[in-house]
């Protein structure tokens, strides 16, 4: 606990600090992060391998230790998102509007960081480099709370951050890990509201539960991915099965993964047979209705949890429906507002899921697995938001801050 408090304190009093500094010394600092990762490759997957062995001893899922795993590809991936970073606009300092009031008055809104944020995450290390990096770029500060999983990975990576701040103009104490990777720890973080400006969890569903529930600190909630892919029946048979295929075996430990898929009862009537026979070659255990489960009676009956859960595995659930409509009502109940998508040819069908779906991002003819800072451009991501204040969807650099008025007058008062 008083290691939380030391580094908070930290954190906050460079705050004021980290302000002050210009984007090029912002862009300079995340080059050196850059060069410094690639330089300490060996010393980083040194670290990760302790976790992993970890995790392998303890019976960790295999697809847990796909999040938790880097490779030289994934810390070269990571350097190329600073890069990116460095070469995009700094939304700091951005005059948002501007006008004159008829007493004369000039009334400016300015982007503005959000100050100190608190980040809480699950397993993946990589999420380590892409917070402090866009917190660093946008001029906040980030006090890390990794999981237990990963703190070797986590260790590393800061002290790695840390020494190429040493040889930048920002203050090192910009980004701070909290090592205690107790409850107790977490539990005092979410009320830490005298250090931290807000808060933002990045992990499963019961980890984003108790932020919200328990947090004073303003929370910037992210969300978990029970995704679903929807196949109308004028949907292209080669690409529905190409983009069921990608969407959840590409990568099915990440929260853009699809967890569920939705299939006009008349295109199954035609295609099921061979969309089934590829996801089974591809290792993925299917749970189907009662129409699929007469078709394969071998197949697992699918039940209500199926509906609701986040799989992150090689596990799909299949469900056969009427239309567009039955369609959109399952993933407005079952899905968690993160990314739907619909394979048709019917434009007023596009229209009406568009329309009438609730989530963050939507799909037309796509994999659900574009929703990524990095596939939409922004660098890197701090998570990608489900809620609808502030932000949605894959939060980048202008989702980091907030905005002030400034107002320049030539002696008014107020009459």
């Amino acid at each position: 606990m008083k290691e939380l408090i030391t580094k908070a304190k930290k954190a906050k009093k460079a705050v004021t600090e980290l302000i002050t500094k210009t984007t090029s010394q912002k862009n300079e600092a995340l080059l050196r992060i850059e060069d410094q990762l690639i330089q300490e490759i060996p010393y980083i997957l040194q670290e990760n391998n302790r976790d992993i062995e970890h995790a392998r001893n303890t019976g960790v899922h295999e697809s847990l230790i796909d999040r938790l795993m880097l490779n030289e590809q994934r810390i070269k991936d990571m350097s190329k998102a600073l890069v990116q970073l460095a070469s995009l606009p700094d939304p700091t300092g951005n005059v948002l509007e501007r006008f004159e009031r008829p007493n004369g008055l000039i009334i400016e809104k300015v982007a503005v960081p959000l100050g100190a944020i608190g980040m809480i995450y699950e397993a993946r290390p990589n999420v380590t480099v892409d917070a402090a990096s866009l917190c660093l770029k946008t001029g906040n500060v980030v006090l890390l709370r990794g999981s237990s999983s990963a703190i070797h990975s986590n260790k590393a990576l800061v002290s790695v951050i840390h020494r190429a701040l040493e040889l930048s103009d920002l203050p090192v104490d910009s980004v701070q890990l909290i090592e205690d990777t107790s409850r107790e720890t977490a539990v005092k973080l979410f009320k830490m509201n005298d250090y931290l400006d807000v808060l933002i969890p990045r992990g499963g569903k019961a980890l984003i539960q108790a932020v919200v529930e328990n947090a004073s600190v303003p929370v910037l909630e992210t969300g978990a991915g029970n995704c679903h892919v929807y196949i109308d029946k004028s949907a292209d048979k080669k690409m529905a099965i190409d983009i069921v295929l990608n969407a959840k075996t590409q990568r099915p430990s990440v929260c853009n993964s699809i967890e569920t898929v939705l299939v006009h009862e008349t295109w199954a009537k035609k295609h099921m047979n061979e969309m089934v026979e590829n996801l089974i070659e591809r290792g993925v255990e299917l749970r189907v209705d009662q129409n699929i489960h007469e078709l394969f009676p071998a197949i697992v009956l699918a039940t209500e949890e199926d509906w609701q859960t986040e799989y992150l595995d090689h596990i799909l659930a299949i469900k056969t429906v009427s239309g567009t409509s039955e369609a959109i009502e399952h993933i407005n109940r079952y899905g968690s507002k993160h990314s739907e998508a619909i394979i048709t040819e019917a434009e007023d069908n596009v229209r009406s899921f568009f329309q009438l779906v609730d989530a963050a991002a939507l799909y037309h003819n796509a994999s659900t697995r574009f929703t990524d800072g990095h596939e939409f451009g922004f660098g890197a991501e701090i998570g990608i938001s489900t809620q609808k204040l502030h932000a949605r969807g894959p939060m980048g650099l202008p989702a980091l801050t907030s905005s002030k008025y400034v107002i320049r007058g030539n002696g008014q008062i107020r009459e």
